[in-house]
């Protein structure tokens, strides 16, 4: 033990005592160390090998689970969560008012009758304008208007159009939060993704939102209006409408009002039929009712009536062939 000792100290500290021993040791040392490895210098070089074939996928995988962070910050700019949000600044609620009761005081509040939807799509420095249905606010002695603050304010009517279920009505400038812009309903396809903004049901439920798809385009829905029966164009979806919902938004996913909610069909059995009014169409009505104050239409009348029912005065001037029946033609027209 002694000599193995002294051995060691020979090899830590060669410059303390020089002899031939130094090298000798060293030569059979290395010796012994190659003889000892040799037979796995094989898996030594296996396992470098693999590692070196290894180290690509590593450092892949590594740059995947870094770049998870940048994919979530692209996101935001089409979450649908923050679109309606800022969307529904512009949704307000319209609520009509009936005439006081003359047999009560005259001091006695006046009640509701309906409520509805609306959309302000337009700012100027005095107004804003708000589209909603003509349905909404037919026959309404005053109309109030709530919006997402939940402070109130009276509107005025700028003009109705009642064969398109339509209506403008303006409040100050200075209450209106926000306005949604107009977007192209004439590109939307079946399927295309939609959410309709809205208040079903009165106030309480004021903003609703539900979502949906365009479930059909270029529909027309027989209507029964003050001016008589119209095929009334529209989009069909099945995002959900319900009573309150009319005048309300239907936007595109970029948040642009795409149309305005105006029915449903609510027979029995039947769920997800929803129209609303494509902006194509509603854009040209709302300018010129701000415009003109109205929507003038030519159109040519037809009357048929029997003989018998013809004025006497009118008789002389019929076709002498004439002995039963009768067309006759009205030409109208509206300034």
């Amino acid at each position: 033990m002694e000599e193995q000792y002294e051995t060691y100290q020979k090899i830590e500290e060669p410059k303390k005592k020089k002899g031939f021993m130094t090298p000798l040791l060293a030569g059979i040392i290395g010796s012994v160390l190659t003889l000892s490895l040799t037979p796995y210098m094989g898996q030594v070089s296996d396992l470098m090998a693999l590692e070196k074939k290894n180290e690509a996928p590593l450092v892949m995988e590594e740059t995947k689970e870094s770049s998870l962070p940048i994919q979530q910050i692209n996101y935001p700019s089409s979450n649908l969560a923050d679109m309606i949000e800022s969307a529904s600044q512009a949704i307000v609620g319209v609520v009509t008012i009936q005439e006081r009761n003359p047999f009560y005081s005259a001091s006695s509040q006046p009640t509701e009758s309906g409520s509805g939807s609306g959309v302000i799509f337009k700012k100027t420095e005095t107004d804003a304008y708000i589209v909603t249905n003509y349905h909404v606010i037919e026959s309404a002695k005053e109309i109030e208007i709530s919006l997402m603050d939940g402070e109130k304010t009276s509107a005025q009517v700028v003009g109705i159009d009642p064969l398109m279920d339509l209506a403008v009505l303006k409040i100050d400038a200075s209450l209106a939060p926000a306005t949604l812009s107009f977007g192209d309903s004439s590109v939307l396809r079946p399927g295309d993704s939609v959410v309709a903004i809205g208040n079903p049901l009165g106030m309480e439920l004021s903003r609703t939102v539900t979502q949906g798809i365009v479930s059909a385009t270029n529909r027309t829905i027989p209507v029964t209006t003050s001016q008589g029966q119209w095929e009334l164009p529209v989009l069909q979806t099945d995002a959900a409408i319900n009573p309150g919902n009319s005048g309300g938004a239907l936007l595109n996913t970029q948040g642009e009002l795409i149309g305005i909610n105006s029915l449903k069909i609510m027979n029995s059995g039947v769920e997800g039929l929803g129209f609303a009014i494509p902006s194509e169409d509603v854009m040209p009505i709302v300018e010129e009712i701000i415009e003109k104050g109205k929507v003038a239409r030519p159109y040519l009348g037809v009357q048929l009536v029997n003989l018998e029912e013809v004025p006497l005065p009118y008789r002389p001037h019929l076709p002498q062939e004439l002995t039963q029946g009768l067309s006759l033609f009205k030409l109208k027209k509206i300034p």
